[in-house]
């Protein structure tokens, strides 16, 4: 799939260090309740930790209990859905829709009126105010 923003592996490795390049770019997944953002609910704007692109708003976060920021929703045209069959399982892998970096998986068993839930990794993530 083609992205707005492409570098090579070597570029991506080389920005974001070895803990985000393997989030990413390599599809990894940070330890619960480990990362910056799962408790955090300051107002303002997350954007994709590899290009900047905004991704979530903070009106769209709620604690889910389960270790990661989750979302609700995301910013509409922002994030790509892509199939992944990894782990024997079938879930929805969600990117970055700039530069195709993961971000998490979405889950549609949500809390909120949306029903949906975005697990997404500290990691993938800044905050911006």
């Amino acid at each position: 799939m083609k992205y707005p923003i492409e570098k090579s592996e070597d570029q991506w490795k080389q920005e974001l260090g070895e803990e985000r390049y393997r989030v990413l770019r390599e599809k990894g997944t940070e330890r619960p309740h480990t990362g910056t953002y799962n408790l955090h609910y300051e107002e303002g704007t997350y954007c994709c930790g590899a290009c900047s692109e905004p991704l979530f708003e903070s009106d769209s976060k709620f604690d889910a209990h389960c270790g990661w920021p989750s979302f609700d929703d995301s910013i509409p045209g922002k994030v790509k859905y892509v199939l992944d069959k990894t782990h024997g399982m079938i879930r929805t892998e969600i990117v970055c829709a700039n530069c195709g970096s993961h971000l998490g998986h979405l889950f549609n068993d949500g809390p909120t009126s949306t029903g949906q839930r975005y697990c997404v990794n500290s990691v993938s993530i800044d905050f911006k105010k």
